[in-house]
């Protein structure tokens, strides 16, 4: 029997407090593991900017996954444009696409007419619930990322997510497209928060 022995992290607690470290964690384990790929959320830019300062000069792609217009607020984007316009200079893949865990599923489940949880939801609550909410963003923007191609589907990324603001939770994970969810694969947890 073979094994590899490697480093976890755990947090005291959830939130951006942990962002840095969770950046440091993320390069590391990507140094480590020969990955060239950094999926990370970002809702108004600024995790963005920690990460990318973070990779600057290590060779590392970061791929940054936003909200979907309108997330907030009807007709609006949250992610800083100017935040934007300045990380995508340096190299930066900025990506935003419709959330792969809940999208129009939750339309109907929020529909006073419809109600209900949706399947599409029970996968996503299961990872907030048993895990951490930080790898069911990390799933979910890796989806995003994959179904917009700016992840392959046949090397390892390093994905990073967080729970509410800020990012706490790092993992490895093998791409899938989001109709083909049940080939990703989380190989490993780098980073998470322990009470949650």
């Amino acid at each position: 029997m073979t094994f590899t022995v490697k480093k976890t992290y755990y947090f005291d607690a959830p939130g951006k407090a942990n962002s840095a470290d969770a950046a440091r964690f993320a390069v590391e384990r990507a140094k480590e593991n020969g990955i060239s790929t950094i999926v990370v959320a970002s809702s108004s830019g600024s995790t963005a900017e920690i990460f990318a300062a973070a990779v600057k000069g290590t060779g590392i792609h970061l791929v940054v996954v936003t909200h979907v217009m309108g997330f907030s607020k009807p007709g609006e984007w949250e992610f800083n444009q100017a935040i934007a316009d300045r990380l995508r200079s340096e190299g930066v893949k900025i990506i935003t696409g419709t959330h792969a865990l809940s999208g129009l599923e939750r339309a109907i489940s929020r529909s006073p007419k419809l109600g209900g949880s949706s399947r599409t939801e029970v996968v996503a609550e299961t990872l907030r619930r048993t895990v951490a909410i930080g790898l069911k963003v990390a799933v979910e923007c890796v989806l995003i990322a994959a179904d917009q191609g700016a992840v392959g589907i046949d090397r390892e990324v390093v994905a990073v997510g967080g729970t509410a603001t800020g990012a706490d939770t790092v993992s490895v994970i093998l791409p899938a497209h989001t109709a083909n969810f049940f080939d990703l694969q989380v190989r490993e947890i780098v980073a998470m928060p322990r009470n949650r």
